[in-house]
């Protein structure tokens, strides 16, 4: 649920069947992917034990899970904040998903059977059908997009039959959405997203496996594009990373 300025509440309640760490995981990992926690932003382990009403411990423990995931820095001796949004870190994450996931795309076209194709058109229809932003003057994030559009990239790659590779992708994906996001809050309406998937879609489904992976390398790649306005931005000192990000 959003407040007045769009920023997420953490505070989402009792998490039935989660552990502690497990629930501060999730809430952390979305103010993160959201930009309601700011790249570079300290993560200090009082304010977080009064914010979620829970232990240090658990704290700890989800902070390292995060940090395991690249969402998450440690800092020696000093404790924990959010990863900072570099330029080069962009680079490198784009770059390493085009390979993991390019060649993942392939061999799920390669080996993919009915359920497979399935699955692709359920994501792609239930993606289509929800908003990038729930505002329509200023983007803020939709997390429930967010959720399906991370749902959309698994079901094309989920044929591959390599479990490690799908858990690495995964991943991948959480880090590289905050930087989509950070994307959308300054290039919004100048990109089709919903096109770039319809094309990917039709290309997988159809088994023209050169296309589908250009198609997908490309679909990071003007994300990295537009991210890297963003950044430009910040730089000049326009407009505060945080307050890119949060917008």
């Amino acid at each position: 649920m959003a407040d007045q300025n769009g920023a997420r509440n953490l505070l989402t309640g009792d998490a039935p069947g989660k552990t502690l760490a497990t629930h501060a995981v999730s809430a952390l990992r979305q103010g993160i992917l959201d930009g309601a926690l700011a790249p570079g932003s300290r993560l200090r382990i009082e304010e977080l034990r009064s914010r979620f009403g829970m232990g240090a411990s658990p704290l700890r423990e989800a902070l390292s899970q995060l940090a395991a995931e690249g969402l998450v820095q440690r800092l020696d001796q000093r404790g924990f904040r959010v990863a900072t949004a570099e330029a080069s870190e962009l680079n490198d994450l784009i770059e390493t998903r085009c390979l993991i996931e390019g060649a993942a795309l392939r061999a799920s076209i390669e080996a993919g059977d009915d359920c497979w194709e399935e699955r692709i058109i359920i994501a792609h229809r239930r993606l289509s059908r929800l908003p990038r932003s729930l505002g329509a003057e200023k983007f803020i994030p939709n997390p429930e997009w967010d959720k399906l559009h991370l749902a959309f990239h698994n079901a094309l790659i989920s044929a591959c039959r390599a479990t490690t590779v799908l858990e690495i992708c995964e991943t991948l994906h959480h880090r590289a959405t905050r930087f989509r996001n950070l994307s959308n809050a300054v290039a919004w309406r100048q990109r089709e997203v919903g096109h770039e998937h319809d094309a990917l879609v039709a290309a997988a489904l159809e088994r023209r496996a050169n296309e589908a992976v250009d198609l997908l390398s490309s679909h990071y790649r003007k994300t990295g594009a537009l991210v890297g306005e963003a950044l430009a931005v910040s730089s000049r000192g326009s407009r505060p990373a945080a307050e890119i990000q949060g917008a």
